[in-house]
């Protein structure tokens, strides 16, 4: 988000004659939040920019004027891009294959071809564009804090060939190593799981309950229901204490690349 719609809230906020706290009180809100939105850090969501708007006694101008995510996605992941995009922490679970903010530029192309209905060219190009914009959300060194529970199913499939896959999991390792991102691994011989049916991913937030998304085979759905939200917390839970230590999730990711041929 550029920082013209932060500068708008700043000088909405200072003509009513609010600092930051009084303005994330009255909005419900923290002060670091309105902070990163007026210094482009953070893109409001709707419900934000509603209460940002009632705050102020702004109408709906905010809201109207609210800056869109120009990201190409998957039409069921809409709903789930813009709380990726703002949320504090994400605990991500792959059944199949590789969460896509933790994907390379060819693990990426190599999904994107292998979709149904076939994309174009132009199509695929876009959505790898976006997938590896969600990733920059990796960049800040603290925030969001990560974790990825990975069934070893995403390690044993050979998406993209064995030069693609060495790649990918070495990427993985890496984050894992810097501190960036927890890795832990479920191995195929626990059999079933908790988690088996789909993957899932949990988020939390500076000013809002958490929330989970769960995707299956051309769907999605955003669950904020507090009852649903913790019982699908209670079932990642359960499958962190089944996975591997972290320090041995790494050991088989390293031993996976070199069984693929461990290209660096």
């Amino acid at each position: 988000m550029g920082s013209t719609y932060g500068d708008w809230l700043r000088q909405q906020r200072e003509a009513a004659g609010m600092t930051q706290q009084e303005l994330a009180d009255a909005a419900i809100m923290t002060r670091s939040h309105i902070s990163h939105i007026e210094t482009g850090r953070r893109t409001p969501s709707k419900e934000d920019a509603r209460r940002l708007d009632r705050a102020l006694g702004t109408g709906d101008v905010l809201s109207s004027f609210r800056p869109q995510n120009d990201l190409v996605v998957a039409e069921h992941f809409e709903a789930a891009l813009e709380f990726e995009q703002q949320a504090t922490a994400i605990r991500e679970f792959a059944l199949s294959y590789v969460p896509g903010i933790l994907q390379t530029k060819a693990y990426a192309q190599a999904v994107m071809r292998s979709g149904f209905p076939p994309l174009s060219e132009e199509k695929r190009d876009q959505l790898v564009v976006s997938r590896l914009e969600r990733a920059k959300i990796l960049d800040d060194p603290m925030t969001p804090v990560v974790w990825a529970l990975l069934d070893e199913a995403v390690l044993r499939r050979a998406i993209g060939g064995r030069k693609v896959m060495a790649e990918q999991v070495l990427h993985i390792v890496h984050l894992a190593e810097t501190g960036r991102v927890r890795v832990h691994v479920l191995p195929l011989e626990l059999g079933f799981h908790p988690l088996l049916q789909g993957m899932v991913s949990l988020m939390w937030f500076e000013d809002q309950p958490p929330l989970a998304y769960v995707e299956g085979v051309r769907m999605g759905t955003v669950h904020d229901d507090p009852a649903t939200v913790e019982q699908i917390q209670a079932a990642y839970d359960l499958g962190l204490g089944d996975a591997q230590p972290q320090k041995e999730s790494l050991d088989l990711l390293k031993a996976t690349a070199k069984e693929y041929g461990n290209y660096d």
